[in-house]
């Protein structure tokens, strides 16, 4: 079994701990506000920051104790992110939508649930605890199951970051048109980091659709390769939770898309 096949098969098991019935998440998804428009934000700067509240990872183990998602939030907020990302993997990533919702109420900047969603329901719960932006990873989806989330997520309302590793998931990514590709430069099966893939990928992305390097960027060398490749937008966890002053770290890494 791979690591990803361990993680999906634990998301599965705390998703049968916690399910609310179709009826409750109708209701949540009703009384929720309409999703802050994350692609319109991010688009603000030459360069921007998806900034990540991320307690532990497989593959580093823990990284911060983040008593206090909302504040560190925050912080990414006023250090200049375009996004907040919070992860809500619990087994893995020590997250829950707990933590979603302290920053929900918090901040005013759209927010990206980071977590493996892999079936109809973690769509619909996704949206119904109040996210903006949704991560559909193409090698936790086979076959058609990519497309039809994608469908769901976007009849709910939120703009879809479609993930991708090689040259099959992002030709199995572009065919559904997405706005949004991530390039994880993390292989998820063995969590393995590989930045070459920067440069290998996202130059075949068009120009018209939003992208985002994500994974492994920690100076502000890996943040020009990236932009280099052609990123639009970085995605950054471990960096900033372990930075003591994180809105520095943002704003030095903005600054690349400046020169």
């Amino acid at each position: 079994m791979s690591v990803l096949d361990s993680i999906i098969e634990g998301v599965l098991e705390e998703q049968s701990r916690r399910e609310l019935s179709q009826s409750e998440l109708a209701e949540r998804i009703s009384a929720i506000g309409a999703p802050r428009n994350a692609l319109a934000s991010l688009q603000g700067n030459p360069l921007s920051v998806i900034a990540e509240v991320k307690r532990s990872s497989p593959s580093k183990g823990s990284l911060a104790e983040i008593d206090d998602p909302a504040s560190l939030a925050l912080r990414y907020q006023d250090g200049g992110a375009s996004v907040v990302s919070v992860l809500t993997e619990a087994r893995r990533f020590g997250g829950t939508l707990k933590d979603f919702t302290a920053v929900r109420e918090k901040i005013e900047i759209p927010m990206l649930r980071k977590d493996f969603v892999v079936n109809e329901y973690l769509v619909r719960e996704s949206r119904a605890f109040g996210a903006d932006l949704m991560l559909l990873i193409a090698a936790a989806l086979p076959g058609s199951l990519l497309q039809d989330l994608y469908a769901l997520g976007t009849e709910l309302g939120m703009q879809i970051l479609v993930e991708v590793h090689d040259q099959d998931e992002l030709e199995r990514a572009l065919a559904i048109k997405p706005k949004i590709i991530g390039v994880n430069a993390r292989n998820l099966k063995t969590l393995e980091i590989d930045l070459s893939h920067f440069a290998t990928l996202i130059p075949q992305i068009p120009a018209n659709i939003y992208r985002v390097a994500e994974s492994g960027i920690a100076t502000i060398s890996d943040v020009e390769m990236a932009a280099q490749a052609g990123a639009d937008a970085i995605l950054v966890g471990e960096t900033l939770v372990k930075s003591g002053n994180p809105e520095a770290t943002i704003a030095e890494f903005l600054s690349v898309g400046k020169r």
